[in-house]
């Protein structure tokens, strides 16, 4: 056997028992791992920010400081109204649940069925044991719950926490990181650096400001309606529809939605009016003169980011995907060379007529 079999052979083996075992580890501090990145692109977000305060003589650490306490002002603010206004909807539910029963009957008489309350009651007569045995199956999973909450509010915790060493210690951990590579390569990645910041810390802010006069405007509407609960559902429906990407607006307009037709169909009416109305000023008017100079992704693009963001890390994934999109379109848009496109049918918005005509071609600008 040649001597350099053997060799080759032990190399092979402890290059699969490194990958099998790197594999095992990364699987094992997946969760980890995702925190990291979520306070990465959390402490991104805030650069910007932390910057501008520290260019007007603000210690980085007291920058950092203020803008979470600003941000967990706002946090605990929104938790605190939705609160309120959950345990109301559900009692006023459970209030209003025998009169739609009756509304039901009523309906499902005039199609010849039988639904009166008296046979709904000893429907429900037969399931008392079912219904002991879920009791006790509830009261058996409080513990899992309770668990569970800790696991949430621990995971939170953790994200501030690396989140404001990242963001405080910003500078001093890219010169270490920078310190290990070639000058040459360094330029490299604070370009993809400035990049990133700029993207996410653009999108971030840009949509903070829209959900901000989404929620002014929508409270006015919402308290002169009359609805309920006018500054929670405002908030609301400003976040989810600017932070939430393609189909934030209909989940956050759903809720308003509801409560308001718990109220009256007039109030329903008005809140889907102003929600469709408002939307269509904000396409076409403010998110364009806010954003112009932040991100320029194509609706398909942010659909597809946000559901493959989604699919690798949840609801985390989805927000971030737009940012991270953004930044690698800019990068690449960096490095790529465009050329004139030639007069084609096959690349002209107004048809072959125009293409044979050489006004179908156009140049793409890097």
């Amino acid at each position: 056997m040649p001597p350099w079999i053997p060799r080759m052979l032990a190399l092979i083996t402890l290059i699969i028992v490194g990958v099998f075992s790197t594999y095992n580890v990364l699987q094992r501090l997946r969760g980890l791992l995702i925190l990291i990145a979520i306070s990465l692109f959390l402490s991104i977000a805030l650069e910007p920010g932390v910057n501008w305060l520290e260019r007007r003589g603000w210690r980085r650490g007291l920058a950092t400081g203020l803008l979470f306490s600003v941000f967990l002002t706002i946090t605990g603010t929104f938790v605190g109204l939705m609160v309120p206004l959950i345990i109301d909807q559900v009692q006023k539910l459970i209030e209003q649940v025998p009169g739609y029963l009756d509304q039901t009957a009523e309906f499902a008489a005039r199609l010849g069925f039988d639904f009166s309350g008296e046979r709904l009651s000893d429907a429900l007569s037969n399931f008392d044991q079912d219904l002991q045995r879920i009791a006790t199956d509830v009261a058996g999973s409080v513990f899992g719950v309770g668990t569970a909450l800790l696991n949430t509010v621990f995971q939170l915790l953790t994200i501030g926490l690396f989140t404001f060493y990242l963001t405080a210690d910003g500078p001093r951990l890219r010169r270490v990181t920078l310190s290990i590579l070639p000058p040459e390569r360094q330029l490299e990645v604070l370009r993809v650096i400035d990049i990133a910041i700029d993207k996410t810390g653009g999108y971030f802010y840009s949509r903070a400001l829209l959900a901000g006069f989404s929620a002014s405007v929508a409270w006015a509407v919402f308290t002169i309606a009359g609805i309920p609960f006018a500054l929670a559902l405002a908030i609301w429906l400003g976040v989810l529809s600017q932070f939430v990407p393609v189909v934030g607006t209909y989940i956050g307009g759903a809720l308003p939605l509801l409560i308001a037709l718990l109220e009256s169909p007039a109030k329903a009416l008005v809140v889907l009016i102003y929600v469709v109305v408002y939307q269509q000023l904000e396409n076409y008017l403010l998110a364009p003169r806010i954003t112009e100079r932040t991100m320029s992704l194509h609706p398909a693009v942010s659909f597809g980011a946000a559901i493959a963001g989604g699919t690798l890390m949840g609801v985390p994934g989805a927000l971030m995907a737009l940012p991270i999109a953004a930044t690698v379109q800019a990068f690449v848009s960096t490095y790529l060379q465009r050329h004139e496109v030639v007069a084609s049918h096959l690349t002209s918005d107004t048809g072959p007529t125009a293409a044979r005509s050489g006004t179908g071609g156009d140049s793409a600008s890097a």
